[in-house]
């Protein structure tokens, strides 16, 4: 009789107990995501987040990444963004600074394992700075504190910094339950499963947005459609890989010499996952914060400069769609670009002796590889900017008003959530295969 592998994901009792602890971690953290810093202003805190413009696009971003603990202001309020943001500029690092491509190059491992040790020392200042930033910037928003008493003076000081501690504690025990999850439960998935919980468990909340709206029905018939149409789209460019041809050395046995192996060196579409987004985003909000500041200014060119630069970076503008579909292609290309860079598959195919027909060895296999990436990288960040801009094109079919906010962080977080399944669905097909179990079919 033939039946499925997957039959047996339960009574594998190593992998029971891993997905179990798993699903353990994760409650905690969604428990703990609930848990709110002393001194919340609730009240403004919703009234920012329903708000729309350039604030609530700035917050919408950072309530994505954290998992859903912006909209609560927990202990958990900066999730592992702080981690992810310490990461990006390290790698951003490598490139520039030669000791440090230096160290990458001569020896991998050694190097990967510096990156995550310092990794985690930059998080604990960022996961700080963020926190104090946030608050400022949350309450700058609002028009009132969202913290009370809150400062850094007088009898303040003390609560003050016990709530930058918590903070930043909050965001090195999520970073710790996620090397948790990655460690003891599904492999080097715990961050990626914590944000993704955090997503998934707002879609009660969103769905609820939608059907409170006119024509609930038929409006929630048009998502799903839309959203699996998404899911599908960003399936086949996730698979998407183009396969460079590549001849490895063949290998001695006795005085006897075996021929040539036909190996190939997969290239992905978009390798850059949601990253070009988060960098488009935060850089097209950045002259609206700015702004925001110079709007009362009492000198009359300047206010006018300011309203006008909050409009265009703000959301209210067409002009801010073409603008972010424009530097999300670009961060595309550029990301892509710097991970591609560290990896330096030219001389890692030279030291193994590996040789693409027709290429020459070293850095002309680099120039080579990076051609082909770079035209395969096209397609990938044009889907990128479509997806960025999708509820502006829904937008313009169907009357969403604030639902287009749903819409967006949908669109976007399908991307995290696509990914995470494919990579958890991988993951636990290995693991099945480690275990003795076929992938395809088992005859029994």
């Amino acid at each position: 009789m033939k039946m499925s592998a997957w039959r047996y994901l339960w009574t594998a009792r190593d992998i029971r107990r891993k997905l179990l602890i798993t699903l353990g971690i994760m409650v905690i953290y969604r428990l703990a995501a609930h848990v709110p810093v002393p001194g919340v202003n609730r009240a403004a805190l919703a009234g920012l987040l329903e708000g729309g413009g350039a604030a609530g696009t700035l917050v919408g971003i950072l309530d994505l990444l954290s998992g859903g603990t912006v909209s609560n202001f927990s202990v958990l309020a900066m999730g592992v963004y702080p981690y992810i943001t310490a990461q990006i500029i390290l790698q951003l690092l490598v490139p520039v600074i030669p000791a440090l491509q230096q160290r990458m190059e001569d020896d991998p491992r050694e190097g990967q394992m510096w990156m995550e040790k310092w990794t985690y020392i930059l998080s604990v200042p960022m996961a700080a700075l963020q926190a104090v930033s946030q608050i400022r910037i949350f309450g700058s928003f609002a028009g009132v504190p969202i913290i009370e008493n809150y400062g850094f003076s007088g009898s303040s000081l003390i609560p003050s910094l016990a709530i930058i501690f918590s903070m930043t504690a909050g965001t090195m025990f999520a970073i710790w339950l996620g090397e948790l999850i990655s460690e003891y439960g599904i492999r080097n998935q715990g961050l990626s499963l914590l944000i993704f919980a955090g997503i998934v468990s707002r879609i009660p909340q969103n769905l609820a947005q939608l059907l409170t709206g006119p024509n609930p029905w038929l409006l929630l018939t048009f998502i799903i459609i839309l959203l699996m149409l998404i899911i599908l789209v960003i399936v086949i460019v996730q698979q998407g890989q183009r396969n460079v041809p590549v001849m490895y050395p063949g290998r001695r046995v006795g005085r006897r010499m075996s021929m040539p192996v036909k190996g190939s060196l997969p290239l992905r579409v978009n390798m850059a996952g949601m990253i070009p987004l988060i960098f488009a985003q935060s850089l097209l909000t950045f002259p609206a914060i700015i702004a925001s500041f110079f709007v009362t200014s009492e000198t009359p060119w300047v206010a006018n400069l300011a309203i006008t630069a909050q409009n265009v970076f703000g959301g209210n503008s067409n002009w801010y769609w073409l603008i972010y579909f424009l530097f999300v292609v670009g961060f595309t290309f550029f990301y892509t670009d710097v991970l591609f860079a560290q990896q330096n598959y030219g001389e890692n195919l030279k030291r193994a002796g590996a040789q693409i027909p027709g290429v020459s060895k070293g850095e002309p296999t680099q120039r080579y590889l990076t051609r082909v990436l770079r035209r395969i990288t096209l397609p990938g960040a044009l889907f990128l900017g479509l997806v960025a801009v999708i509820p502006f094109l829904v937008g313009l079919i169907v009357p969403l008003g604030n639902q287009s906010g749903i819409l967006l962080v949908s669109a976007s977080g399908l991307l995290i959530v696509v990914g995470v399944v494919r990579d958890t669905f991988f993951n636990i097909d290995a693991e099945l295969k480690l275990h003795g179990y076929d992938e395809k079919l088992l005859v029994r």
